[in-house]
């Protein structure tokens, strides 16, 4: 099946280790009852009836370990390939990017500890993609958020409601993001995420609704929250 006849990819970081986890392996390998991290996240996706084919960016010695244990063991069949990663998180990335098939229309890129994607967030960012070619998926704040110094003394408290904690999939024409990168890579830009280079080329980025359930894996509590979602789904 394809939406409106477009080809959809994805890209799945998951060359990071994750200092925050105080964890001597990658913290998509930590086991969540019973099965890595990375394996819900790919589920997500290889049950997604419009994803065409997907992208894992793995550490350099770690690409025999995914596909063994990962790719293979659960018999994932959208799998394209395994591309090594880079230095940082953008090369990562960018090697990801330059794996995908010339024809590609659209190209979510979904962090490998985001592994509580839903198939609505999914069909949501591939269709605002397809109307606006670049989203982010986010959800409002809750907190209020101070600006500080480096004394850290008060200087400013934003308007709450304007502030979105950006999540993922980000969503991109391929050729839009693919030009980003080209361009971002030659000057060197130290970006977190890849909406910032689509930004910092002057292309408006549509912000679309996700869920608080979709965090990122990067502490120990985050994993205990992790598995009571899980206890939730049973």
């Amino acid at each position: 099946m394809t939406y409106k006849n477009k080809k959809i990819s994805v890209i799945i970081p998951a060359a990071g280790m994750g200092k925050r986890m105080n964890s001597n392996i990658n913290k998509q390998y930590i086991l969540l009852k019973d099965r890595p991290i990375l394996f819900y996240t790919l589920d997500q996706f290889e049950k997604n009836d419009f994803i065409d084919d997907i992208v894992v960016v793995a550490k350099d010695d770690e690409v025999e370990y995914a596909r063994k244990n990962i790719i293979n063991k659960y018999k994932f069949k959208k799998i394209k390939s395994i591309v090594r990663g880079g230095k940082e998180r953008r090369d990562s990335v960018y090697n990801g990017l330059k794996s995908l098939d010339k024809d590609t229309d659209i190209v979510l890129i979904h962090d490998g500890a985001r592994p509580f994607i839903n198939q609505e967030t999914i069909n949501s960012s591939i269709k605002a993609a397809i109307e606006h070619d670049a989203i982010v998926v986010g959800v409002p704040l809750k907190d209020t958020v101070k600006i500080v110094d480096s004394e850290n003394i008060v200087r400013n408290t934003p308007d709450r409601s304007k502030l979105w904690q950006v999540q993922t999939p980000q969503a991109f024409s391929y050729s839009l993001i693919m030009d980003a990168y080209d361009r971002g890579i030659k000057e060197d830009l130290n970006v977190t995420d890849d909406s910032m280079l689509v930004e910092h080329f002057g292309n408006p980025v549509k912000m679309i609704m996700g869920t608080y359930k979709n965090i990122k894996i990067t502490t120990k509590e985050d994993l205990i929250m992790g598995k009571n979602f899980l206890d939730e789904e049973v």
